[in-house]
């Protein structure tokens, strides 16, 4: 059961900051969250393992998870890219400015988005 939430809860963070640099993407040693880094790690291990049809530790819902990610995919970085700067565009045409602070309440991975913009 822990290690479900534990799964669960390293997935949602992979998808903020997925949502927020527009890639899956995160190094093992990331100094921001070094947990993250390491269960992306083991994820990426064993979907190779899964795509190669080897045996895998995942399991056929997080699979699925990962594919609707686009997992190990870069597919998505330019979608993920435009659909942020529509954000941006929205935020401006709301607000008169795009200076979005880092932890807008509203939409928190607009305001980092942002940041690692600039």
């Amino acid at each position: 059961e822990n290690h479900q939430n534990i799964w669960s809860q390293r997935y949602i963070e992979l998808e903020i900051s997925e949502e927020s640099v527009g890639s899956t993407k995160v190094p093992n040693n990331t100094h921001s969250s070094p947990s993250l880094g390491m269960s992306v790690g083991t994820k990426r291990h064993s979907y190779k393992k899964y795509q190669n049809e080897d045996s895998s530790i995942l399991n056929k819902s997080r699979i699925q998870l990962l594919k609707k990610n686009d997992f190990g995919s870069e597919g998505r970085r330019i979608q993920s890219w435009e659909r942020a700067y529509e954000e941006l565009v929205s935020f401006v045409k709301e607000f008169g400015h795009a200076r979005v602070p880092r932890k807008f309440l509203q939409n928190p991975s607009l305001g980092m988005w942002v940041a690692n913009q600039r």
